[in-house]
């Protein structure tokens, strides 16, 4: 029989385990980037393999485009996809070197006056996208995109001349926060994760966590999702719960949460696992095409945050 080509893996887990039974899902659905960080996260897979299938979704300006966020169509960068692109890479241990000195060209061409990222560039323009991510001419700076690039930044210790304005901004976007929307609370989150400052990002996250449980931003008790609110403009049913914020142990989120609280998080987390494998995604569908793609993505963070937590997926 002549060979495959493709690196070969170790035999996957037996079928009753989460991870054998998401490595179905994966193989049936996923795009060649999920199934390479797949292989990576849990079948002893190769960094090289992962970073070789995300070179495809980079352009020419050294922003990342082709959907890499599915959310977003067509071939542009967008800050959305970069942050994305940083989040593959830091994943596995390469994010750094030239390769991110040339993301940070592309953040400084494409910054606000005020130094830090929008979400969506007009050059979206003609391309489809989800109806939740408007599109205007001179978008504004926003902690959703800036606080996980800069904290991912951070965190792989990148110095650069783009990251000291763009970490002010995000100092002061975070420390202002009061009516806020959980998807701007991961992003701080992310931010203050991974921030220099150490003593003042835990008093900021100490702030951020009493502003979550004062609006409730988080469902506490999975049995009973009816009793916490959908943020205004989310899809119903699109609850975040503790883990969706501290997805690490270490993250500054955890002390938000009681151990119970967590412990219940977590277990209707590993409780969401579909009969063909995959994790579902609880933000407005609009299009079957995106959602195919974002399952194995949110399959994959749910068995890295079961594990990260300690709970056994193999």
């Amino acid at each position: 029989m002549a060979e495959s080509g493709a690196s070969p893996l170790p035999p996957t887990p037996p079928a009753h385990t989460p991870v054998a039974r998401a490595a179905q899902f994966i193989w049936l659905t996923a795009r060649v980037l999920e199934q390479r960080r797949f292989a990576y996260h849990f079948l002893g897979g190769g960094a090289d393999e992962v970073e070789t299938a995300l070179s495809a979704y980079r352009n020419e300006d050294d922003g990342y485009g082709h959907a890499l966020e599915p959310d977003l169509r067509g071939p542009v960068s967008q800050p959305l996809h970069v942050g994305h692109a940083l989040r593959v890479l830091d994943s596995i241990g390469r994010c750094g070197g030239q390769r991110v000195e040339r993301v940070c060209r592309y953040l400084t061409a494409v910054s606000t006056q005020d130094g830090a990222l929008p979400a969506i560039l007009p050059s979206q323009r003609g391309y489809p996208s989800a109806p939740f991510v408007p599109i205007v001419d001179d978008p504004p700076s926003e902690l959703l995109a800036t606080g996980p690039v800069v904290g991912l930044l951070h965190r792989n210790e990148v110095w650069h001349a783009w990251l000291f304005r763009a970490t002010d901004f995000c100092w002061q976007a975070v420390e202002s926060l009061e009516k806020t929307h959980p998807y701007e609370v991961e992003a701080a989150v992310a931010f203050l994760d991974s921030a220099p400052d150490r003593p003042r990002a835990e008093e900021a996250a100490d702030r951020l966590g009493r502003l979550v449980r004062e609006q409730r931003l988080a469902a506490l008790d999975p049995e009973d999702l009816d009793a916490f609110p959908v943020a205004p403009g989310y899809a119903p049913g699109e609850h975040h719960l503790p883990h969706d914020y501290a997805k690490t142990p270490d993250s500054l989120a955890r002390a938000w949460f009681t151990d119970e609280e967590m412990t219940r998080s977590l277990d209707f987390l590993r409780t969401q696992q579909r009969e063909d494998g995959g994790w579902p995604i609880r933000w407005r569908q609009w299009a079957p095409g995106t959602a195919l793609e974002a399952r194995p993505i949110v399959t994959i963070e749910a068995l890295r945050t079961l594990r990260a937590h300690g709970l056994p997926i193999s």
